[in-house]
């Protein structure tokens, strides 16, 4: 089964092709150029949009901008194309890449998203040798260090949710609407709210 995976929750989306485990391709850039990944992949692999069967999508924790652009995407290529969806954790995606270490998105706002909460840097229970991974782990290298965070070099993939592990994580496939995005904090919109 072919499966085309994004993931656009953080500043490096990724995007992959799959089949049946073996990764046709795979892309690193922008939200913006996903289309233009989606088609170079296809195209690469000598396949058309009807080839593929199945949809994987990073729901978040992340950028809401970033978490919306790739769940629209994927709702209008399931649509389009009568196909099925599942979503996948950025978290889940990224700690599939990197076993054993702790996934740390940038949350913004002087804050880092972790497995189920947002929390300040400063107050991550670090667990001294461990490895600390993901944009977050990045940006607050000098914070995670400083308690005996392990966190390899910025340019190390493992900082990276690569598409392959949401397409190998996958599960629980259904209309592409029905797929929800993993939001930890409400919305900057839904503040002001009455």
């Amino acid at each position: 089964m072919v499966i085309l995976a994004f993931d656009t929750a953080t500043d490096v989306a990724t995007s992959a092709l799959v089949d049946d485990g073996e990764v046709l391709g795979e892309r690193a850039s922008r939200a913006v150029t996903l289309l233009e990944d989606i088609d170079a992949l296809l195209r690469q692999a000598g396949l058309h949009t009807g080839d593929v069967a199945a949809l994987a999508v990073g729901v978040g924790p992340g950028s809401f901008t970033g978490v919306r652009v790739g769940l629209s995407t994927a709702r209008g290529l399931a649509l389009a194309l009568d196909i099925p969806a599942a979503g996948v954790s950025t978290l889940d995606a990224l700690a599939a890449g990197a076993p054993g270490a702790v996934p740390v998105v940038d949350a913004r706002r002087r804050e880092v998203f972790v497995p189920g909460r947002v929390i300040a840097p400063a107050d991550l229970a670090v667990e001294p040798g461990r490895i600390y991974v993901g944009s977050g782990a990045v940006r607050y290298r000098e914070v995670l260090e400083a308690v005996g965070a392990q966190i390899p070099p910025d340019a190390d993939e493992r900082h990276v949710p690569r598409a392959r592990f949401h397409a190998a994580l996958a599960r629980d496939f259904r209309r592409a609407d029905e797929v929800e995005p993993l939001y930890l904090r409400v919305p900057d919109a839904d503040k002001t709210r009455p």
